[in-house]
């Protein structure tokens, strides 16, 4: 049930290639849901009369939960997608779990293309789509390396032989009361794993207890000898101060080498050699709306972002102002009320320093409406902000502002994807920008 998730349909890929017969339903059509189909597994779009005994749900939505309470009483199994997770993982001699509120996919990715270019049997399950393979591929059976969510404590699920932790911001507010109860989460996530590596220059990370940290300012594992071109960064790696190898990164954004950092560290854990290791991430070229050119739109170049938090939208604003040679006109979608509510000051003090940044309307996803949380009450704290409800008016205003060495950043983890992708132009071809980005 929702099998059109990016995490559902990588699991559902990886139960139909053990052999085990698989459908699903979900409430609308995807790039996953005709995926499956071509694959040879049913989807269904809508209600659904279930008749098997086994059933994996998603934790996004809770409007199945009469469903899901009816089905239980009758008798069947049901696993939540974080139990089904766990469970899956125990079917693996080793479990490599990365986890944090930023960077997850990128940084799985990164480790997967380590772990395939090593020639290693890995099965990979991430929640985004890397450029390369999508979100799951299979070469074999002994390693399951997957992203490890905190939504709803889902990473609870896993017990690991290596768990890595990116960092500890707060976020999903609708789980978690306070910053202490998501720091609890992190603990237990990492006391159930055999081998811990976290972020030395997250201070609440490194409180953790673990075995290996990175960083660039502390660390076991670090990055020195930066060098940027164009934001693709070069660094030479170093482990407790010895200069070990050099690393080429083919993705945009300083903070990809935090993310380079914690896949070496897992890497180097799993006994690969540190030129095996470069060459892994050399490899790695992206995960789709993590910083990706999607297009142009009326000749302008236009970047797709997933960033939703304060953190990755400063971090994904910086990188486009360091390769633009005009304005970033930011476009950005609020994600969930209760986010854009309980971190409101924190989207302020980010968002104000665009010029002129437009606030699409809110992606609800699972929740209901709350003004406290919505785009109007965030652009109404930004003087400079402006208002878009529809794509008509979305583009007009983005044509209004966009002159022709501008960048247009596009920010968000719901369907403003979509919505900007249908308004791109549609010879959209390579630009100045685009080969040097």
């Amino acid at each position: 049930m929702g099998i059109g998730g990016v995490s559902m349909s990588a699991l559902a890929q990886l139960v139909y290639d053990s052999g085990i017969l698989v459908r699903g339903c979900d409430a609308r059509e995807s790039i996953y849901t005709k995926k499956l189909r071509k694959l040879g597994i049913p989807v269904k779009i809508g209600s659904e009369q279930i008749y098997e005994n086994t059933i994996v749900y998603t934790e996004a939505v809770d409007r199945h939960a009469d469903l899901l309470e009816q089905l239980r009483l009758s008798g069947k199994q049901l696993y939540s997608r974080a139990e089904f997770l766990g469970k899956i993982a125990e079917e693996y001699p080793r479990v490599l779990s990365i986890a944090g509120c930023h960077g997850k996919t990128s940084a799985t990715a990164m480790l997967a293309h380590i772990l395939f270019g090593s020639g290693l049997s890995v099965t990979c399950h991430i929640g985004g789509e890397d450029i390369d393979f999508g979100n799951y591929r299979n070469t074999g059976h002994g390693y399951f390396l997957t992203e490890a969510c905190e939504f709803k404590r889902s990473f609870l699920s896993l017990n690991s032989n290596i768990a890595v932790i990116l960092n500890t911001e707060l976020d999903h507010t609708d789980c978690y009361g306070s910053r202490e109860e998501l720091l609890t989460s992190y603990h237990l996530f990492a006391k159930q794993a055999r081998r811990v590596i976290v972020n030395a220059d997250d201070c609440e990370a490194q409180k953790i207890p673990h075995g290996v940290s990175f960083g660039l300012h502390a660390g076991d594992i670090r990055a020195e000898r930066i060098v940027a071109d164009r934001e693709r960064y070069c660094f030479t790696v170093t482990e407790k101060g010895t200069p070990i190898v050099q690393v080429r990164l083919n993705t945009q954004g300083k903070v990809q080498i935090y993310n380079a950092l914690a896949a070496y560290s897992a890497a180097r854990l799993c006994g690969i050699a540190p030129r095996k290791i470069a060459d892994g991430l050399a490899q790695f070229h992206g995960v789709k709306r993590r910083f990706e050119f999607a297009g142009t739109l009326h000749g302008v170049p236009v970047i797709c972002d997933y960033a939703h938090h304060p953190t990755e939208i400063a971090a994904a604003f910086a990188t486009a102002e360091r390769i633009c040679r005009g304005t970033v006109r930011v476009i950005f979608q609020p994600h969930t009320y209760s986010r854009t509510r309980d971190l409101m000051t924190e989207f302020v003090s980010v968002l104000k320093n665009a010029e002129n940044p437009v606030i699409y309307r809110t992606y609800a996803a699972r929740e209901s409406f709350d003004f406290r949380g919505s785009a109007v009450s965030l652009v109404s704290r930004i003087p400079e902000a402006i208002y878009c409800q529809t794509p008509d008016d979305l583009k007009r205003r983005i044509l209004l502002l966009a002159q022709p060495e501008d960048l247009i950043l596009v920010l968000g983890a719901g369907d403003i994807d979509d919505t900007i992708r249908s308004l791109l132009d549609q010879t959209s071809t390579d630009t100045p920008f685009c080969s040097q980005a």
